[in-house]
């Protein structure tokens, strides 16, 4: 496990790194990647192994019989989350945007309306778009350095068109881990707009010591009438590329009607991921996890200590995920212009706000989980872009 290792991933099909220049025109060759919401270690060994008994086999035929498959995902879920769950109630997506896309697809209808609250990971608001149906931003304010929700804005906002929220728990891009008290408040909100509730916890395993991400099923019981759940390994892992993710919804009706859908649109995984998926969720995939999270806690340390020292400049307090959230308002410059000065005088390729939605205007987004040595270089870069500040 030397995630100070460096991998080179230039010319590989890698989007992070092979892309960057085209959409921010940053080259990979004297600039820094830290855009696209994938690591830069290799897999933990279980997979790798996993993979290499798959490619020493030399057949790859269809998949069949899940139950490793699904045993993992319950010892998973149970040992690192404290939730019991039925393998009855877990179907297997294309990933969670996917997963977010045949969610909108089943319990919407074009023109209808789903409810996020913002800024929150783009992907959402791209696929319910594409699908014929309307965005409703619910803008979170940030106080005392933070995200918080603010139900008795977002009630006066909502006017009987929305179907269904769309949840990020632990929060892309603000870092936030939800306590109970704001996952009951989340929940009645659901409630009293007669909203299905999509819960995204794709960064559940990706908590900083001192929080606890708390899985909403467990933590807001009742609620299973109107709650679908989406988790993965891929973010966990650094295995995106598998395009593999779960949705687990506990009621049977909700059920029934996700699955309808499933077979409709001919929906079935591939084996490479469902192979990966369960070599991941194993002790040996949590001792990776554990050490990953000790090393990334080292690099958003070292982060936002630094930029944190650059005048104007405030990086929002990681609780869980990789991607800091970093406010440039107190640097008075218009937002092309410190993105200028960060993609062009710092060679940094980085996720800009406004694709967020409302409140991302002032914020850019900056992927932390590269080799130390890349973040220490990044910081540098970032105080001599806006040493004149200082």
């Amino acid at each position: 496990m030397d995630f100070d290792r460096i991998v080179d991933r230039r010319n590989t099909h890698c989007m992070k790194w092979d892309m960057m220049e085209q959409l921010h025109g940053v080259s990979p060759d004297d600039g820094l990647s830290m855009w696209v919401a994938d690591m830069d270690f290799p897999a933990a060994d279980p997979i790798q192994q996993a993979l290499r008994a798959m490619c020493e086999h030399g057949i790859y035929g269809y998949f069949g019989d899940d139950r490793a498959y699904l045993d993992a995902i319950g010892w998973w879920m149970e040992t690192r989350h404290g939730w019991a769950i039925d393998p009855a109630w877990v179907f297997t997506t294309h990933g969670l945007v996917n997963g977010t896309a045949l969610c909108v697809d089943t319990w919407t209808r074009p023109g209808d309306a789903v409810v996020l609250f913002t800024p929150v990971y783009h992907a959402f608001a791209k696929v319910i778009r594409a699908a014929g149906r309307t965005v409703v931003e619910c803008e979170m304010p940030v106080v005392d350095g933070r995200h918080i929700l603010d139900f008795a804005a977002w009630d006066a906002q909502m006017t009987g068109a929305e179907k269904m929220l769309v949840f990020c728990s632990p929060h892309n891009p603000g870092g936030r881990v939800w306590t109970d008290d704001e996952l009951h408040g989340v929940a009645q909100f659901a409630d009293r707009h007669g909203l299905i509730l999509v819960s995204d916890e794709i960064h559940h395993d990706l908590v900083y010591p001192g929080h606890a991400h708390r899985v909403f099923h467990h933590a807001v019981p009742g609620i299973e009438a109107r709650l679908v759940m989406m988790t993965a390994t891929t973010k966990t892992f650094n295995i995106a590329g598998a395009h593999i993710g779960n949705v687990i919804i506990p009621d049977p009706s909700l059920r029934a009607q996700f699955g309808a859908r499933m077979a409709a649109l001919g929906m079935s995984p591939n084996s490479f991921g469902m192979q990966m998926a369960t070599a991941a969720y194993s002790p040996g995939g949590a001792a990776w996890v554990d050490a990953l999270m000790a090393y990334l806690d080292g690099n958003r340390r070292l982060f936002d200590e630094a930029v944190n020292a650059i005048p104007g400049l405030q990086s929002m307090k990681l609780e869980a995920t990789y991607l800091a959230w970093v406010d440039f308002a107190g640097t008075g410059m218009a937002r092309d212009e410190f993105t200028a000065r960060v993609e062009r005088d710092a060679r940094i390729a980085v996720n800009r706000g406004p694709t967020f939605g409302q409140g991302g205007e002032s914020w850019l987004r900056f992927n932390l989980a590269t080799p130390r040595d890349r973040v220490a270089e990044a910081a540098e870069r970032l105080a001599e872009a806006f040493g004149d500040l200082q």
